[in-house]
C-alpha cells in the first residue's frame, strides 16, 4: 500500500516513477500532471519545434552556480547581480552580459544608436575625440534642444560643452581669452554691461 502511494504511472511513457517525478496540477484528481517531467518538457520540445520555435537545451548546471543565457557560460552565484523579484533570486544575466545589454538599451533609448551605428560614427572620427582630437572618442555629444548627436568626444570635452551649456557666444569669448584677448565689460548701469568690440 505504501508502495502504491509513492509510484505513479506516466501516461506518456508508461513507467511507474515516484511521485516527485510529476509536477503538480491542481485540475487532476491526484494534483499531479498526467506526464512525468522528462515527458512533458519532451513533449513542449516537440510542439515548439512543429510550429517552427527552438527550443532551448536543458544543461545541467551544479549548485550555487547558474548558466547565462546570453553568453551561454555557467558561472558561480558570485557573477550575478540579485533580482528579488525573480524566483531564483539571482538577475536573468551575468554581470557581465547584464552591463552590456544595458548599455545597448541606454544608447538606443537616449540617443536612438544601435551598436554597428556607434561604432560607424566613432570609425569616421578615427577613434579621436571632435574638438581636441588627441584622446579617445569614448563619450555621444548631442544638442539637449533637438536630441540630434552631433559626434563622439572624450570626457574632457563633452564635460566642457556642458559647463559652457551649449552657449556658442561663450565658447568664442573663452577661445579668444586664451588666445590672448583678454577684455573686460565697462559698467555702464546697474545691472548693464557694455562689451568691447
Amino acid at each position: 500500500m505504501n508502495e502504491d502511494v509513492k509510484a505513479r504511472r506516466c501516461s506518456r511513457c508508461k513507467q511507474d516513477l515516484q511521485r516527485t517525478a510529476f509536477a503538480s496540477n491542481t485540475s487532476m484528481s491526484d494534483g499531479l500532471q498526467a506526464y512525468c517531467r522528462e515527458c512533458s518538457a519532451e513533449y513542449y520540445r516537440q510542439r515548439q519545434e512543429a510550429k517552427g520555435k527552438r527550443v532551448r537545451e536543458k544543461v545541467p548546471v551544479p549548485p550555487e552556480h547558474k548558466r547565462c543565457p546570453q553568453c551561454e557560460e555557467v558561472k558561480p552565484h558570485s557573477g550575478w547581480g540579485c533580482d528579488k523579484s525573480s524566483s531564483d533570486g539571482w538577475a536573468s544575466y551575468c554581470r557581465e552580459c547584464g552591463a552590456e545589454r544595458n548599455r545597448v538599451s541606454y544608447f538606443k533609448r537616449k540617443y536612438g544608436l544601435t551598436p554597428p551605428e556607434l561604432d560607424a560614427l566613432v570609425a569616421e572620427q578615427q577613434g579621436v575625440c571632435c574638438i581636441c582630437l588627441a584622446a579617445p572618442a569614448a563619450h555621444v555629444d548631442h544638442d539637449h534642444g533637438t536630441g540630434r548627436v552631433r559626434g563622439v568626444l572624450c570626457f574632457s570635452c563633452d564635460a566642457a560643452l556642458g559647463q559652457f551649456k551649449d552657449r556658442a557666444e561663450a565658447i568664442r569669448r573663452a577661445a579668444a581669452y586664451l588666445e590672448g584677448n583678454v577684455w573686460k565689460p565697462t559698467l555702464v548701469a546697474p545691472g548693464v554691461y557694455q562689451l568691447p568690440s
